[in-house]
């Protein structure tokens, strides 16, 4: 693959999980009254080990080796709580010294998915009128601390080392200002934190893991910051020289170079120092390999034996309901007949899950003049999220009962190394978090998939207690698994099947749903967790 089209690729990869990566400059007086006075040290590099998820093609080719896109393993327990923090990487270093190079390498040898880079730049604070002047004739002062909003820094930094969902504001550098529009960022397995100020604060320094700075020489900074401001920014040179002189070249100085001593590693160079990268990358692989989970195993062997949870709602087994489970389950079931039956069970299985959501007394006028005290709901919106790609089929019942219904999908398929689910992708309504959200699924077995999924939503701030289940199928350790982990979360379904085999299918069971409804020959070795299932 082309240089060029390496490039590509890299800046698509980043475009999806990134903030904006462009320095700023200035320069300043003051002094760090914030900065931590101790240093930390110590690497302890070791052979790293990976597994990939089989059926991903490659992302990403560069000589020495192929990277494929892999989903994001489990970064909770089998309670359902996090029990591991995304690895923060603090990059510091001068005005145009190479930080975001430097950056893309480290992503690039890192060779694992989930990684978020975050740019300083956009924490930048708003500016004032008298402040936008100033600015406009190269007088504002951007590298000194006072000009960053290090409390919004610290706080998304924080919540995204957390696991949770976070937003990001985008600077705009011609305005000297915030866009309207904010990107999200999620799913954080390494970050990398890059900035001239990145180690100016003391609550910032306690959540790099790993603070690199990058030293390069003052005339290549200043021959890169000349090319990048003058063609990418439109100003002149005249301007940048003076903003240079009065402001960036100080700031390095009084601000920038002394926290150097704070640095676990420092690179010379920049982007084209491999040997101080490659030890980065092997810090980073032994730090990622003690901190994996093994859920599924644990789930197989916890809360058995117990009786079903009252957060379970189960269908009432009436002859039309045993009638059409009979249908489904038999496998000698045209394409044709399964489908029908399953929308059938689907469409009761959305009116049975509406029934608990919130309401409230509303009283309307009939035609004939009288008033008629009945119910609507309490609460702001509903929202569907599907577990693709079995879930997907029950999107149709819940338009059908709920006009205008917001719709969000997420992916979660089995690493077939591992055994682990693993979240390959999500697209959830915009604020979501004030919604009641009905999580879809057709088939429960280890509940591992669904412990996922409701993980993201809490993530992403839906209140535990606005979730509702929903499944055709389920297991009782799936039952138990999920009530276990999220006991406020409502589980309604049509059927609960007692036993999981070796193999984490649903006995009796129903088969590999997603194959059945959609036509597709499941694989010798399919499970109800299977890749294309992805239903645990």
């Amino acid at each position: 693959m082309s240089a060029v089209r390496r490039e590509e690729r890299l800046a698509k990869m980043e475009n999806e999980a990134r903030t904006s990566c462009v320095s700023h400059g200035g320069g300043g007086d003051g002094s760090l009254d914030r900065l931590l006075p101790s240093v930390s040290t110590g690497l302890s590099p070791r052979k790293r080990t990976t597994s990939q998820c089989k059926s991903e093609p490659p992302l990403l080719r560069t000589s020495k080796r192929t990277i494929y896109t892999a989903g994001r393993p489990p970064w909770y327990n089998e309670h359902g709580t996090q029990s591991k923090e995304a690895f923060v990487i603090g990059l510091c270093g001068g005005s145009a010294s190479g930080k975001t190079t430097v950056a893309r390498k480290i992503i690039e040898a890192l060779d694992v998915p989930w990684v978020v880079l975050l740019s300083m730049d956009s924490f930048y604070k708003v500016l004032t009128p008298e402040q936008q002047i100033l600015a406009a004739s190269n007088d504002y002062n951007f590298d000194h601390p006072d000009a960053f909003d290090f409390d919004l820094l610290t706080h998304t930094v924080r919540k995204l080392k957390q696991g949770k969902s976070v937003k990001i504001p985008v600077y705009d550098f011609t305005t000297h200002g915030r866009q309207k529009e904010w990107k999200t960022v999620y799913g954080a397995s390494v970050i990398i934190f890059e900035g001239i100020m990145s180690f100016a604060d003391k609550e910032l320094l306690k959540l790099l893991d790993m603070k690199i700075f990058v030293d390069t020489d003052s005339d290549i900074r200043l021959v890169r910051r000349l090319r990048r401001d003058i063609s990418e920014r439109g100003r002149d040179i005249e301007g940048v020289i003076k903003q240079y002189n009065k402001f960036v070249k100080p700031a390095f100085e009084q601000y920038i170079e002394p926290t150097m001593r704070l640095a676990d590693i420092v690179v010379p160079r920049g982007g084209g120092n491999m040997v101080a990268i490659d030890l980065i990358v092997q810090h980073v692989h032994s730090q990622l390999e003690e901190r994996e989970l093994s859920v599924r195993a644990a789930l197989a062997s916890a809360h058995q034996a117990q009786p079903l949870p009252q957060t379970l709602s189960v269908l009432e087994s009436t002859p039309q309901v045993r009638g059409m489970h009979t249908i489904i389950r038999n496998k000698e079931t045209s394409r044709d007949e399964f489908i029908f039956y399953s929308k059938r069970l689907m469409r009761l299985l959305i009116e049975r899950a509406l029934s608990f959501l919130p309401s409230q007394v509303h009283t309307v006028e009939t035609p004939q003049g009288e008033d008629y005290e009945g119910r609507s709901f309490h609460g702001k919106r509903i929202t569907g999220v599907s577990i693709l790609r079995a879930g997907e089929t029950m999107e149709p019942a819940l338009r059908a009962v709920c006009k205008d219904v917001r719709i969000g999908k997420i992916l979660i398929q089995t690493n077939q190394d591992t055994g682990e689910p693993e979240l390959h992708y999500l697209r959830l309504p915009k604020d979501i978090s004030e919604d009641h959200v009905i999580l879809m699924d057709c088939t429960v077995s280890t509940g591992a998939a669904a412990m996922m999924a409701v993980r993201v939503l809490l993530d992403h701030d839906v209140q535990e207690d606005k979730i509702l289940l929903v499944s055709l199928l389920m297991a009782e350790m799936g039952v138990h698994s999920v009530a276990y982990a999220f006991p406020q979360v409502k589980i309604i379904t049509t059927a609960v099947d007692k036993k999981v085999n070796d193999l984490f299918h649903i006995i009796p069971g129903i088969g590999n749903f997603g194959d059945r409804y959609f036509g597709t020959d499941a694989p010798p070795d399919w499970s109800d967790e299977d890749m294309d299932e992805p239903s645990y």
